[in-house]
């Protein structure tokens, strides 16, 4: 599995505390959890079983409106995304787009798309 534009990482933690050590850094560094959705969960209620799988979507509009103003059609990409889930292996896994995918999908600009590089972020939440 090796989506196009999609970076794919190995977590040492459970899927709950991927999320929640993201959640946190997310937090104190100002930005906006828009939504975290707890996917199995969400299933359970309608009979359905997965491993355990979280989404969690966030952003800062300081930084994404410069990058809506450049390109509106990004902001199908905006606020930003990162799931956690566990394989059957009970391995756990993190997944987000790639700061260059978007910026190529979208044409952005250096300026403007710096701020969606996510793998700073995802070096310390897994670290």
């Amino acid at each position: 599995m090796n989506p196009q534009g999609v970076i794919i990482k190995a977590s040492p933690y459970t899927v709950k505390e991927t999320i929640d050590r993201l959640q946190a850094i997310l937090q104190s560094n100002g930005v906006t959890i828009y939504a975290r959705i707890d996917q199995q969960n969400e299933l359970q209620k309608t009979g359905q079983t997965i491993p355990p799988l979280e989404f969690i979507l966030f952003g800062n509009p300081k930084s994404g409106g410069p990058i809506m103003e450049e390109n509106p059609i990004a902001a199908l990409d905006l606020p930003l995304k990162v799931i956690a889930w566990q394989d059957n292996e009970q391995k756990v896994w993190v997944a987000y787009n790639s700061a260059a995918y978007i910026k190529e999908r979208h044409s952005l600009s250096d300026h403007v798309s710096a701020p969606i590089d996510l793998d700073p972020l995802m070096v310390k939440v897994l670290g």
